[in-house]
């Protein structure tokens, strides 16, 4: 019997703007990974996304990005390893606090955008990133590319690290994503993207650009919230999981 666990970033609208269908998407999704203020969220939307996460039962997690607004976070910026660590701790206990005040409890971590991508290659900002989910509650699952240094370094650190595959996400054949500044970067068929899942699940593999095979551990399973037709994305998916006798749930449980 094969588990797995279906994330998705939520709550990344500002003020009066919104971005994905949350109400929609968190019925069928069993861990949210809400932003936190820096790329994309606000106070009110953190709440909101808190709550609606515990109405459906849905693991909290937060979703800490660059300060970046205009670039959604998914442009790089040049860092250290102690700033990464202080605007981790900063993210992550705005979304803890929110959910203690709403009688939840924050479950996971991960990082956001180039903020994730980064990490998944630079040492360093792994073990920064690591560092700060570690001294915030040692307790946090920690969500990294699958195979990536992100990984290495909460596993290190003694972290229950998650290994993440993207159901919409087109691989590089070092395992990387492929950058969104290239074409088929992101699976838009909802078939295609449920096909990609089933092959990293059951079998371990993703599809690169070139047609070969790489090795990919899934624990969990990213649905992107802005994917057009997010909605038939992961409703695909669950009937594709279902289909293949694959039991969703969160991790640890």
């Amino acid at each position: 019997m094969y588990r797995i666990d279906i994330n998705c970033d939520m709550g990344e609208g500002f003020g009066a703007y919104r971005l994905g269908a949350d109400d929609q998407l968190m019925k069928h999704i069993t861990s949210a990974n809400i932003a936190c203020g820096f790329h994309a969220g606000d106070p009110g939307t953190i709440r909101s996304t808190v709550r609606l996460a515990l109405e459906h039962g849905v693991a909290i997690g937060a979703h800490p990005g660059l300060p970046d607004m205009s670039g959604f976070g998914r442009r790089r910026m040049d860092i250290s390893p102690r700033e990464a660590y202080e605007m981790v701790v900063y993210q992550v206990g705005a979304v803890m606090a929110f959910a203690k005040s709403e009688g939840g409890t924050l479950t996971h971590v991960k990082p956001h955008g180039a903020l994730y991508n980064m990490a998944a290659q630079d040492a360093s900002l792994a073990e920064a990133i690591a560092e700060a989910v570690y001294r915030v509650d040692g307790n946090l699952k920690l969500y990294g590319l699958s195979g990536s240094e992100l990984v290495r370094a909460g596993e290190r650190i003694g972290l229950f690290a998650v290994n993440e595959a993207f159901a919409d996400r087109a691989y590089e054949e070092d395992g990387s994503l492929t950058p969104r500044s290239m074409d088929g970067a992101v699976l838009d068929s909802p078939e295609a993207a449920s096909a990609q899942a089933i092959l990293m699940v059951s079998e371990g593999k993703a599809r690169t650009r070139s047609g070969t095979l790489v090795n990919v551990q899934a624990d969990s399973i990213c649905v992107h919230g802005d994917t057009h037709d997010a909605l038939a994305h992961v409703t695909q998916l669950r009937k594709a999981l279902k289909d293949a006798n694959v039991t969703v749930q969160s991790p640890g449980k």
